[in-house]
């Protein structure tokens, strides 16, 4: 069996620290948050830096900070230079414990305290720890009392509605809106089978870049909608969505900074905020869901094409009132050559991996998804940070591929002819440094 290993560096022979790669992630995705509106030009330089400067940030890892508009800058540099990597920190051999809370967690905190709003804040958490919800080792009250202050969930009374305003940009690809919204039951095979309609939106245009029916609401669909949007309609400065869970997840953090996006995520129980694409999915079930009824469709992919066909022919082609009357397509097409495209779009596959670390074992095996991978020997006893997706798993390290690993195939394996040694056992032993008896 042939595994393809790079001809770059292997990793030191220490390995990786699970927990220091994690932070360093994380760290990074901070510091892009930070440069995100200089990199798109969407704020004025020197205003935005001392605004900037003059704050305190919370800083995964490390607490509060503050820092200087010179060093905003130097990451500013490090990005257009080496790309998301640049942002991470240099390794360290601490091993501290990241004190924050993961997505899942935040999202149970925020539903359980709306529940909960009439309960001090201390209690709450007390009720948390003794949930087992969180551990006090791993997220301090601080990291709770700031978080639900942030989301204005630390008094009694119910949060205020926004102020809402209405905005438009006037450039194409400034910003794009997205969302999943349930669609239309299909029966097939004497089952019914749920769907979700996957959509992005063109702020300025109302150009939908792309938009698919998927049999679920997992990472894997929105995978697929973002890297067609962004291959046929551009990179986006902005992408805005709600807290879902697959819109908050890392795979889409990093895929957002490694294109030079500017991740925003609307506030919680506020889904009114992303007012386009809620109206864009009204105008579906009135328009396209009525049509399926006079005719139903018998497969998912009956159901794509019939949409996509509507979507072409009906949707992009008819005036709009918040247009001035012109066409989707016609304020996209008025606007194509400012667009930034896609030089690569088979580059768009790893930006889109799946990521993971793991501990690579003594036979140079680890364990991904219920599946067994083996790797070269020198990985053995090492941890390591994987990529992957449908098509492959890969060993990464300061973001370059220096191994593939293959999944273990217990037959051909016991097919592998071992070197034996050609030395007697006598003289094996007595090489080892034993006494030959």
């Amino acid at each position: 069996m042939k595994i393809m290993v790079s001809r770059l560096a292997y990793p030191s022979q220490g390995g990786y620290n699970q927990v220091d790669e994690s932070i360093r992630e994380k760290i990074a995705l901070f510091r892009y948050g930070i440069i995100a509106p200089l990199l798109n030009e969407q704020v004025d330089r020197e205003a935005y830096l001392a605004e900037q400067s003059a704050k305190k940030h919370e800083v995964p890892h490390y607490g509060e900070r503050t820092y200087a508009a010179k060093t905003i800058l130097e990451w500013l540099l490090l990005y257009r230079r080496q790309g998301f990597d640049g942002l991470k920190p240099a390794r360290r051999s601490d091993r501290g414990q990241l004190r924050t809370l993961s997505s899942d967690q935040q999202d149970y905190v925020l539903a359980l305290r709306k529940e909960r709003l009439w309960m001090p804040v201390t209690v709450f958490y007390d009720q948390l720890i003794e949930q087992g919800e969180v551990f006090p080792k791993e997220v301090s009250y601080s990291t709770i009392h700031r978080f639900l202050k942030k989301q204005g969930l630390l008094g009694k009374e119910t949060p205020k509605t926004p102020e809402r305003k209405r905005f438009a940009h006037a450039k194409v690809n400034a910003l794009w809106q997205t969302d999943a919204s349930e669609g239309p039951r299909l029966r097939i095979g004497g089952k019914v089978v749920r769907t979700y309609l996957i959509a992005f939106i063109d702020d300025c245009s109302r150009l939908v870049p792309y938009a698919m029916f998927v049999p679920s609401e997992k990472f894997d669909g929105l995978r697929m909608v973002m890297k067609e949007a962004l291959i046929r309609r551009g990179i986006p400065k902005m992408v805005y969505t709600d807290n879902g869970k697959i819109f908050r997840s890392q795979i889409m953090q990093f895929a957002c900074a490694s294109l030079g996006i500017q991740l925003l995520h609307t506030q919680a129980y506020d889904p009114q905020a992303k007012g386009k694409i809620e109206r864009m999915f009204r105008t579906c079930k009135t328009r396209f869901y009525t049509l399926l009824k006079a005719s139903p469709v018998s497969s998912l992919d009956e159901l794509n094409e019939r949409f996509w066909r509507w979507l072409e022919e009906d949707y992009h082609r008819k005036p709009h009132a918040s247009l001035d009357g012109r066409m989707p397509l016609e304020v996209y097409l008025s606007q194509v050559d400012s667009i930034r495209t896609v030089d690569d779009p088979l580059a768009l596959d790893s930006v889109f991996l799946k990521r993971a670390f793991r501990k690579v074992k003594h036979d140079a095996t680890f364990s991904l998804e219920n599946r067994l991978y083996e790797v070269p020997d020198i990985f053995a006893g090492q941890k390591v940070e994987l990529r992957y997706d449908e098509s492959g798993v890969h060993l990464y390290e300061d973001g370059k591929v220096v191994a593939q690993a293959v999944e273990v195939s217990f037959h051909d394996n016991a097919h592998v002819k071992r070197q034996r040694s050609s030395l007697s056992f006598k003289e094996l032993h007595a090489k080892e440094g034993g006494d030959g008896v």
